[in-house]
C-alpha cells in the first residue's frame, strides 16, 4: 500500500493539474488538464514512439538483409565471370605460345577447347542467377581457379578437364532441379506440362536448335559436346518454366505454424459421431489468427456459405480454386486481385464448427483435391529453390 501511495504521489508531482487558456476572437477559454488526462496523452505518445522505433528497426533489418542478399548474388556472378575470363585468358596465352612454337597439333586442340569454352560460357550465363547454382558449381570453379601451371600444353589440358567437370556439375544440377519441380507437380496430382505454357522456355541457340548437329554447327564445337550443352540448357530451361508456373499455383501454407487437425477424406463427424467425408484440411489456432492466400488469384466469393460460415474463395486459373472457411472476419472483397501470402481474414468458428479453426479446401475442375498434397508440393518447390 505504501508503495502504491508513493507511486501515486510521484505521478501527481510529475503530472500536476494544469490550466490551459486559449484566446480566440476576443474571447478567452480555459481548459483543465487533469493528471489522468496528461497520463493518457503521455502513454499515447510513448506508445507511438515505441511503434515508430520498432518499425524503423524492422525496416533497417530488412534493408540490411536485402543488401546482404544482393552482395551474395553479386559475389556469385563475379565468380562465374572471373572463371570465364580466367579460362579465356589462359587459353589465349596457351594458343599464342603453341602457335609461336610451331606445334600445330596442340594449337588445333587448344582452338577447339576455346570454342567449347565459348559455348560453356553461354550456359553459365543463363545459370548464374539460378538459386542453388552457386552451391553446386562453386567447388568446381574454385578447383579450376586454383591451378597455376605455366606450361601451355598443361594449361590446355587443365582447361579441358575443368570444362568437362563444370559441364557435368551443371548438367547434374539442372536435371536434379527440373526433376524435383516435376515431382512437386505430380505430388499435387497435377500434370507439369499442363501448367507450363508452350514456348515459355528460355530462348537462344542452346535450346532453339533441336538437332545437336545444328547446334554444333552454330557453336562451332563437336557434336557430343553440343549435345551435352543442349541437354543441360533444356533441363535448366524447363526448371525455370516449372518454377514460374509453381509460383502461380496454391502451394503455400494458409496458416504457417498452425497445427493441422482433421485431414482430407473420411473421418468421424464431430456432430453426428458417424463416418463422413471431409473435403479439406483443418488447421487449429487462436481466434483472429491471420489466414493467408496460398497462391495468387482473384477473389471469386466472400460471404456466408451453408455449413462453412464466413468463407473466402479464390480463383487461381486453370481450373484451380481454394476455399477458406469458418473465418471470424473477412478482409478482402470479390474481384480483388490477391498475392500469395496476402491476408484474407482472421481464424474463427463460424458455421458448422466445434471450435476455432480454418477449414481449407483445394478444388481442381470442380473436384475436391487433398490439400496436404499441395502443401507437400510447396515444400518441394522451396527445396528446389
Amino acid at each position: 500500500m505504501q508503495r502504491l501511495a508513493r507511486l501515486r504521489r510521484s505521478l501527481l508531482e510529475l503530472f500536476p493539474e494544469r490550466h490551459l487558456y486559449v484566446r480566440s476572437g476576443g474571447e478567452m477559454k480555459g481548459y483543465v488538464l487533469t493528471p489522468k488526462t496528461q497520463m493518457l496523452v503521455a502513454a499515447g505518445i510513448s506508445a507511438a514512439a515505441l511503434w515508430m522505433g520498432v518499425c524503423s528497426a524492422a525496416m533497417l533489418v530488412n534493408m540490411l538483409s536485402a543488401s546482404s542478399a544482393d552482395r551474395e548474388i553479386a559475389r556469385t556472378q563475379a565468380k562465374y565471370e572471373r572463371w570465364i575470363a580466367d579460362r579465356q585468358a589462359r587459353l589465349n596465352s596457351a594458343v599464342a605460345q603453341l602457335n609461336a612454337g610451331g606445334n600445330t597439333s596442340n594449337a588445333g586442340v587448344a582452338a577447339d577447347i576455346e570454342k567449347r569454352h565459348a559455348a560453356l560460357a553461354m550456359l553459365l550465363t543463363d545459370m548464374k542467377s539460378t538459386p542453388g547454382a552457386a552451391a553446386a558449381l562453386t567447388p568446381v570453379i574454385n578447383k579450376a581457379l586454383a591451378s597455376n601451371d605455366k606450361n601451355p600444353a598443361h594449361i590446355v589440358e587443365a582447361v579441358r578437364v575443368s570444362q568437362e567437370q563444370l559441364l557435368d556439375a551443371a548438367d547434374t544440377f539442372a536435371k536434379s532441379r527440373a526433376d524435383r519441380l516435376r515431382l512437386a507437380f505430380r505430388l499435387a496430382g497435377l500434370t507439369p506440362s499442363a501448367y507450363v505454357p508452350q514456348g515459355s522456355a528460355l530462348g537462344g541457340p542452346l535450346i532453339e536448335s533441336k538437332d545437336p548437329r545444328a547446334l554444333a554447327a552454330v557453336l562451332d564445337v563437336d557434336e557430343g559436346f553440343a549435345d551435352r550443352i543442349q541437354h543441360a540448357a533444356s533441363d535448366m530451361s524447363e526448371a525455370h518454366a516449372l518454377e514460374q508456373a509453381a509460383h502461380d499455383l496454391p502451394f503455400a501454407n494458409p496458416t504457417p505454424g498452425a497445427e493441422r487437425s482433421s485431414g482430407f477424406g473420411v473421418r468421424v463427424d464431430p456432430f453426428t459421431g458417424r463416418p463422413a467425408y471431409h473435403s479439406g484440411q483443418d488447421f487449429s489456432g487462436s481466434r483472429m489468427e491471420a489466414i493467408h492466400a496460398t497462391g495468387p488469384g482473384i477473389v471469386s466469393f466472400t460471404g456466408v456459405r451453408s455449413g462453412y460460415g464466413n468463407t473466402v474463395e479464390i480463383d487461381h486459373g486453370k481450373g484451380l480454386k481454394t476455399r477458406y472457411a469458418h473465418l471470424a472476419v473477412i478482409s478482402v472483397a470479390v474481384g480483388q486481385q490477391v498475392a500469395v501470402g496476402q491476408r484474407l481474414g482472421g481464424m474463427g468458428s463460424t458455421g458448422r464448427s466445434t471450435g476455432t479453426h480454418l477449414h481449407y479446401e483445394v478444388w481442381l475442375n470442380g473436384r475436391a483435391m487433398n490439400p496436404d498434397r499441395f502443401l507437400k508440393a510447396g515444400d518441394y518447390v522451396q527445396q528446389a529453390e
